[in-house]
C-alpha cells in the first residue's frame, strides 16, 4: 500500500520541484488509443488553421460576413459550451450549500472541467473577434459603456473562471504536496462558491439577456423577454445532463482511480432527479411564453414543426424518460436521456444563434469546415488538457492522507 501511494503522490526529493514537474510532463498511459489517433491529425490542422485565422483574418476560414458576425464559434463554442459547463454551479451548490454530501465524489471533476470548459470557450471568443486584442474593451467599458450587457457579461464571464480556479485550487496544492497552501486555499474555498454561484447564474442570464436586443433578426417562436431566465434554468439540467454522460465515460476511461465505496447509482438517480425537475420547470415556463407570446399561429409552418421537434423531441421526451428512472431506476434510461438531453441544449442555442438568426434573409449562413475543424480542436485540447489533469492530480482518486480532513 506504501508504494502504491508514492505512485499515486510522488515526492520531490533529488531533482526538487523542477524535476517533479518535468517527471509529470511525461506520458501517461497508452499513446496509440484510437483516440489519440483521430484527435492528434485533427489538432494539428485545427492549429494552422489557427494561425491562418490570426494572420489573414476571419474571411480566409470562415464564412462569417458583416450581416452575420457571429457564427459556429461563439454560437457552439461560447453560447452552448457555457451552458454545459452548468453542471460546475449546481453541485457546488448541492454540496456546500444544501449540504447533500452524496454528490461530493464528483464535485472536483465536474468543478475542473466547467473550469476548462470556460479557459477554452474564452479562447474561442477570441477567435470570433475580429481585433482580438480589443478583447480587453469588454472589461474596461470602452466602446459598449459600463452599463452594458457586454460588459457585464465579460466580467461575468472572467471572474466566475477565477472562482472555479480557486474552487479546484486544493487539489493542486494535493498534487504539489504544498500543505500550507492547501490549509489556504482550503478555507477560502466556501466564499469562491458562493461568488461562483452567483457569477454563474448572472453570466448564464447575461447570455440570454444579449440576443433580448436581436429581436428583429430571431424567429419569434425563439426569441422573448424571458430569454434570460430560460437560458438560467436550461443551464441546470444541461450542465447535469453532461456530469451524467462526462462521468460514465471517466467511469471507464479512469475506472482504476474510482472509489467502488462511493454509491455512484445513487449519485446518478439523483442527478436524474435533478434534470426531471429542471426540465419540467423549463417546459411550463416555454408554454406559458407560447402563450403569451401568441406564437401558436407559427405552428403550421415549417418553422413551427422544426419548433417542435425542439421541444417535444429533445425536452418532453428526455423529461419522461428522466422521470421513468426515478420512479424505476435504469442507469440506461438515463443515460440516453442524459444524450438527449444535449442535443437538445445544443439545438436550442443553434436555433437562438445560427439557424434561427435572420431567418429571414435570402443567403443563410453555413459554417466553413474549417469552422468545424477549429471547434473540434478546441474540443479535443480541453480534453487532452483534461486528462492529463486527471491522470496526474488528486480529481478522481482519493486525496492524500494529509488532506483528507481538509477536503
Amino acid at each position: 500500500m506504501k508504494e502504491k501511494a508514492n505512485t499515486l503522490y510522488p515526492q520531490r526529493k533529488i531533482n526538487g520541484t523542477v524535476g517533479f514537474l518535468l517527471n509529470e510532463l511525461k506520458p501517461k498511459g497508452k499513446i496509440f488509443t484510437v483516440f489519440n489517433m483521430i484527435s492528434l491529425p485533427i489538432m494539428l490542422v485545427g492549429i494552422v488553421l489557427i494561425y491562418i485565422r490570426f494572420s489573414q483574418g476571419l474571411g480566409a476560414v470562415t464564412n462569417l460576413t458583416q450581416q452575420v458576425p457571429w457564427g459556429l464559434w461563439i454560437g457552439f463554442d461560447v453560447v452552448t459550451g457555457v451552458a454545459f459547463a452548468g453542471g460546475a454551479y449546481v453541485l457546488a451548490f448541492l454540496v456546500y450549500i444544501l449540504n447533500l454530501k452524496k454528490f461530493k465524489p464528483i464535485l472536483r471533476v465536474t468543478i475542473l472541467n466547467g473550469f476548462l470548459a470556460y479557459l477554452f470557450y474564452s479562447g474561442a471568443l477570441l477567435l470570433d473577434l475580429g481585433r482580438p486584442t480589443s478583447v480587453i474593451n469588454v472589461i474596461i467599458g470602452n466602446n459598449f459603456g459600463v452599463s452594458s450587457v457586454m460588459f457585464l457579461v465579460g466580467w461575468h464571464f472572467l471572474l466566475y473562471m477565477l472562482a472555479l480556479l480557486l474552487e479546484f485550487s486544493p487539489a493542486i496544492a494535493e498534487w504539489l504536496n504544498a500543505k500550507k497552501a492547501h490549509r489556504i486555499l482550503s478555507a477560502a474555498t466556501l466564499g469562491a462558491v458562493i461568488f461562483g454561484i452567483t457569477l454563474s447564474v448572472l453570466h448564464q442570464s447575461g447570455i440570454g439577456a444579449l440576443f433580448l436586443m436581436a429581436e428583429d433578426k430571431i424567429h419569434p417562436l425563439w426569441h422573448n423577454s424571458y430569454m434570460p431566465l430560460m437560458f438560467v434554468v436550461s443551464s441546470i439540467f444541461g450542465g447535469i445532463a453532461l456530469v451524467i454522460i462526462e462521468g460514465s465515460i471517466s467511469r471507464k476511461v479512469f475506472s482504476s482511480q474510482y472509489d467502488e465505496s462511493h454509491d455512484h447509482k445513487s449519485i446518478l438517480h439523483g442527478l436524474a432527479r435533478i434534470c426531471a425537475g429542471g426540465m419540467f420547470l423549463y417546459l411550463v415556463m416555454t408554454v406559458l411564453v407560447f402563450i403569451h407570446e401568441q406564437n401558436a399561429v407559427y405552428l403550421s409552418t415549417t418553422w413551427g414543426a422544426w419548433y417542435l421537434v425542439e421541444i417535444l423531441g429533445f425536452v418532453f421526451v428526455p423529461m419522461l424518460l428522466f422521470c421513468q428512472s426515478c420512479i424505476k431506476p435504469n442507469q440506461i434510461v438515463i443515460k440516453i436521456a442524459a444524450v438527449m438531453t444535449l442535443l437538445g441544449i445544443l439545438l436550442n442555442r443553434m436555433n437562438v444563434s445560427i439557424i434561427a438568426f435572420r431567418w429571414d434573409a435570402a443567403e443563410a449562413y453555413v459554417p466553413s469546415w474549417q469552422e468545424f475543424i477549429v471547434t473540434l480542436t478546441i474540443i479535443f485540447i480541453e480534453i487532452w488538457v483534461f486528462r492529463w489533469i486527471v491522470r496526474r492530480m488528486p480529481v478522481i482518486r482519493k486525496s492524500p492522507d494529509w488532506a483528507k480532513d481538509k477536503h
